[in-house]
């Protein structure tokens, strides 16, 4: 277990999870066009090759999870979700970074991620770790009553980072 301040911490999944992890999606992808994955979604996507899952917690409750994977020398995070009420308190930051230590040790050179066009609060914390803007794809998430916004693909170079090494 990796802790990044007192009350934060990062571990990685286990089976026994799986319930705690589909709640935790559930309650960080609540808006009303959000599609949250459930149980079965979440091990199925676990269960592939190279697939990986991280929990966050604060204070010792579950607050956060990632799930990424990593083949060829490239990885990326399928989602990454912290629940509204431990949002701002540096736990998506730990999780992110903790991704991309563990990406770098199983020899991913670049770190990828899609991320909602009106999503600033996500845009601002990968660009404050070093992701930048790679691709566009255009009218990607719904957001309700017909209206799509686009997905940014943002990437990390792993090589020169301080954990690389690891």
């Amino acid at each position: 277990m990796t802790t990044g301040s007192p009350n934060l911490s990062v571990r990685p999944t286990v089976a026994f999870d799986l319930d705690a992890l589909a709640l935790l999606h559930a309650e960080a992808f609540a808006q009303a066009w959000d599609q949250p994955w459930n149980r079965e979604s979440i091990a199925t996507l676990l269960a592939m090759p190279e697939a990986f899952g991280l929990v966050g917690f604060v204070d010792d409750a579950p607050a956060g999870l990632v799930i990424a994977r990593e083949a060829a020398g490239e990885a990326e995070i399928l989602t990454l979700g912290v629940v509204p009420g431990a949002r701002r308190r540096g736990l998506a930051r730990l999780l992110l970074d903790e991704t991309a230590s563990r990406a770098a040790a199983e020899g991913a050179e670049r770190l990828f991620l899609e991320v909602a066009d009106d999503n600033m609060a996500a845009q601002a914390l990968y660009a404050h770790a070093g992701f930048v803007r790679v691709g566009r794809r255009p009218d990607y998430y719904a957001r309700g009553a017909g209206v799509r916004v686009a997905a940014l693909i943002l990437s990390l170079p792993l090589a020169a980072l301080p954990f690389a090494s690891i």
